[in-house]
């Protein structure tokens, strides 16, 4: 090694100079593979490029979704297979089995066939919304003697073409309706001197009530009638216009079956559309352990309206009947309906049980729902609420402690002169002004201050007694 003041120089041997050639080489060779650092930097670029363009992947992760959700329902439509249907002989516990070699509704809608209790918190303790009696005394459980009434109504009679002359109506056309209204022949011509009467509670009332004429409509078949005028206790339900299929009734007793008539009535667009799905009358006359009443020549074109006759006049269509339970259509009764009258109407003395209503607690904010979800017309809403506000009914929410409200689709009811009279007034309310009952009938209660025996129940009683799906179609008008 040598050194002067100007410069360094240094002199490497062989060996020290190769070993120096072999470091720089693996160096070079380090360089030329992906570092850590190299990746980390891609990480984070892409990371950057989901924060900036998060929102687009969101639509189109929905909109994929959307495509498989409308494929899916394309290749599962919602018409609809009962099993119940072709097993109307199997015991009770075998109905709510799915039958896995063909399509139900199990698949679609998931309350079908469910018999679990529904139960609600109350002092912190859940308990049962609805307390039935147990199994084996359900099966001993009889209908109780009919006891003396003290109700101010002893006898209703009804209106007919044979004692009264039907006013503004061609009796020609059966359908033709009274200038300004839908009353025709099936309900009679009933005035605002009729109507403000028929309020007025005495111990004798004679009153509209619908089958007016024998050229009003509503024809049953003579055997459907035999039927129908031999029920005792009869839970009832109808499908007009082809709207919704017929769910078969679970968690009676073998004494219910034996005891309760189940009834069902159809029009002819609802026969020829369960056709069409595979649901046929047996030549019994039944469907499951429901009898189908097929009813021809409907009254009016508002297919609601029609399905008030069976909803509100089953005193009418069940003369000798003592109780009656009414279930709409969209859903499926799932208890036992002596075990029903007992819990409802026996054990707290009343004559009328009805659900308060689960959303709104006055009929003035009800109207506006119905309004609004356009279930009626403003201009007909608006008529109805006049008068109810010119007759003096109050905008309470609360009749006596409870919701002034209520939801109509589950009525339990005692045949009585008093529940027979709140019935026919109620639907000449619907026939008068709108077909939505949940307006009229606060009023209708409001009205006969004598009728005090109604058991308002909660919400959580009606979605036990039923298992709720919902409408399937819209029903077609006539």
């Amino acid at each position: 090694m040598l050194i002067n003041n100007s410069s360094v120089s240094i002199s490497l041997s062989d060996d020290e100079s190769d070993e120096l050639d072999r470091i720089r080489a693996r160096v070079r060779r380090k360089r030329k593979k992906p570092t850590y650092r190299s990746r980390n930097e891609f990480a984070g670029r892409l990371l950057s490029k989901l924060l900036k363009y998060w929102m687009l992947l969101v639509i189109i992760l929905a909109a994929g979704l959307l495509v498989f959700e409308a494929t899916r329902i394309g290749r599962n439509p919602r018409s609809v297979v009962n099993s119940q249907l072709d097993t109307p002989n199997k015991p009770n516990w075998e109905l709510s089995k799915v039958d896995k070699s063909r399509p139900t509704l199990q698949k679609t809608q998931g309350n079908l066939n469910r018999l679990d209790p529904t139960t609600r918190v109350v002092g912190g303790v859940r308990q049962r919304c609805l307390e039935l009696l147990p199994p084996d005394e359900l099966e001993h459980l009889d209908i109780p003697v009919a006891e003396e009434s003290s109700s101010p109504v002893t006898k209703v009679l009804y209106i007919s073409e044979s004692n009264t002359p039907f006013l503004g109506v061609n009796t020609t056309f059966a359908r033709q309706h009274t200038k300004d209204t839908r009353f025709n022949l099936f309900t009679g011509n009933q005035t605002l001197d009729q109507r403000e009467r028929s309020f007025e509670v005495k111990e004798t009332m004679m009153i509209h009530c619908g089958f007016y004429s024998e050229s009003g409509g509503f024809k049953i078949s003579d055997e459907d009638k035999s039927y129908t005028q031999a029920c005792k206790v009869v839970v009832s339900t109808c499908a007009f216009g082809g709207g919704d299929d017929l769910y078969q009734p679970i968690g009676m007793s073998e004494a219910s079956l034996k005891k309760v008539c189940y009834v069902a009535f159809w029009d002819e667009i609802t026969l020829r559309t369960q056709e069409l799905a595979d649901h046929r009358i047996g030549e019994n006359g039944f469907l499951g352990k429901w009898r189908v009443v097929v009813v021809r020549d409907l009254p009016f074109s508002d297919q609601r309206l029609n399905g008030k006759i069976p909803k509100m006049l089953s005193h009418r269509l069940f003369p000798q009947a003592k109780y009656s339970i009414w279930v709409d259509s969209k859903s499926q009764f799932r208890r036992d309906p002596l075990g029903v009258l007992e819990a409802l109407l026996w054990r707290p003395n009343s004559v009328l049980a009805i659900s308060e209503h689960g959303a709104r607690s006055s009929v003035y904010d009800e109207a506006k729902a119905v309004v609004k979800k356009n279930k009626a017309t403003p201009e007909e809403v608006e008529v109805q609420l006049n008068q109810y506000r010119q007759d003096g009914l109050p905008e309470d929410k609360r009749f006596n402690g409870k919701k002034a409200l209520c939801e109509a689709s589950v009525i339990v009811r005692k045949h009585t002169a008093l529940t027979n009279l709140l019935m026919c007034l109620w639907f000449n309310e619907a026939v008068r002004f709108t077909s939505r009952d949940q307006l009229s009938f606060p009023y209708v209660v409001w009205q006969l201050k004598a009728f005090k025996d109604i058991n308002t129940f909660p919400v959580c009683t009606r979605k036990d007694l039923v298992n709720s799906m919902g409408h399937l179609r819209k029903a077609k008008p006539l």
